[in-house]
């Protein structure tokens, strides 16, 4: 049965499909416990609350993590168009999946430990 992320990842041209279902995979594999839904329209890992958000534009990715996990890789993402909750991969450039994983586990470790002081 085909979801709404399924028909949104569709909407795309195939080199953007090929991204977002391969950012789509990892972190499913990441937080297996996670749901999928379509929230503010895009893609959205829910667990407990929003885990983190994904979308493809016309010239870029954008990774929705929150502003603490902003907060936490500035550093690393100083090179990338940036606000105080998300980041934008541009499509030209590789995308750098590893960068995306150590901000999915960090969102996940801190789902962790909120879960834990409740």
């Amino acid at each position: 049965m085909q979801t709404d992320v399924d028909r949104y990842i569709e909407g795309f041209p195939a080199d953007v499909r090929k991204i977002l279902t391969d950012i789509r995979a990892f972190i499913g594999e990441m937080a297996p416990d996670a749901t999928e839904a379509i929230k503010y329209g895009i893609p959205t890992f829910l667990l407990k609350g929003n885990l983190v958000h994904y979308a493809a534009f016309t010239h870029h990715i954008g990774l929705y993590p929150g502003s603490a996990a902003m907060e936490v890789f500035r550093e690393k993402l100083t090179g990338y168009k940036n606000s105080k909750g998300a980041v934008q991969f541009p499509l030209d450039k590789p995308i750098p999946f590893d960068l995306i994983r150590e901000i999915v586990a960090y969102r996940l470790d801190q789902v962790s430990q909120k879960a834990k002081k409740k």
